[in-house]
């Protein structure tokens, strides 16, 4: 398979997604995106292997592969069209190997967990599986000073926290709980009412609580941006489109007063595009 072939691939795959993440894509010149394609390819495909497997597989056996995979990546010829592509995206951007192999690990996490005791617990998981992602993108938009990577993994933090907000009740379904024990305690709100989906007070007032941490860190990640210099700013102006969508999403979720047992919370194409817009003609004047 060729580049260009595998690239095809990549980009197919993240059309036929539907993430958030895919407007804020459109802005970036083609070779950038090109890249946030395949890094998103690759970690929408990972996660999969775990969350949603294909008939019949061993999500262990998956993970092994694309472990196998990322190795010839950095030190073969890798097979698949989703590491055709990152190999040549991660040499041209020398995108370090260590993180790739983190957000695998996170993705391994969700075989061995379903709960997490403590916060210290669950920011181990959402560093691998978000903010590391935070990091690859760095590399994409060309910024990758300390201040920035402070940036990447606030920003990161906050986008999952928010995700474990929207889909408390999906993850229930499921028998995860991602909201920590400690805090259930702290809300009197058992676990068991989390799996059965019951709607109270004592949640409502749980959920706050975690919606604050959340936005916690999106004023750490406004605190790092402002310590950048504008074309730094304007070079991450992809990452302030999503945070844009995913910070909306948490204030619905609020507005809501956290009904999350019901329809995911989501925006409309034309709200996501409405941000896009808004936050790209803003970086215009940096």
């Amino acid at each position: 398979m060729t580049v260009s072939e595998a690239q095809a691939y990549c980009t197919a795959y993240t059309k036929n997604s539907g993430s958030n993440f895919y407007y804020s894509f459109l802005f970036l010149p083609k070779a950038k995106r090109d890249a946030m394609y395949t890094v998103y390819a690759f970690c929408k495909a990972v996660d999969s292997a775990v969350d949603e497997p294909v008939f019949g597989s061993n999500p262990k056996d998956e993970l092994k592969r694309w472990r196998e995979e990322l190795e010839a990546v950095y030190s073969g010829a890798p097979t698949t069209p989703i590491m055709v592509s990152l190999a040549h995206h991660v040499k041209v951007l020398s995108i370090p190997k260590a993180y790739f192999e983190e957000l695998i690990k996170g993705v391994e996490m969700d075989l061995f967990n379903n709960r997490y005791v403590t916060f210290d617990e669950l920011s181990l998981y959402c560093y691998r599986v978000a903010s590391v992602v935070g990091l690859i993108c760095l590399h994409i938009f060309g910024v990758t000073s300390a201040r920035a990577q402070d940036y990447a993994v606030a920003l990161g933090m906050a986008f999952q926290l928010t995700n474990i907000l929207r889909d408390v009740g999906t993850d229930a379904a499921e028998s995860r709980i991602y909201l920590p024990l400690e805090d259930l305690r702290k809300w009197n709100h058992s676990e068991k009412a989390i799996l059965n989906r019951s709607y109270s007070p004592e949640f409502c007032a749980l959920m706050e609580y975690e919606a604050s941490r959340a936005h916690h860190y999106y004023k750490r990640a406004d605190a790092a941006l402002l310590g950048l210099s504008p074309q730094e700013r304007r070079a991450l102006t992809v990452a302030e489109i999503m945070r844009g969508i995913y910070r909306r999403i948490l204030e619905r979720i609020e507005q809501s007063n956290y009904q999350v047992f019901g329809s995911r919370i989501s925006l409309t194409t034309t709200q996501r595009v409405s941000i896009a817009l808004r936050i790209w003609l803003r970086s215009r004047f940096l």
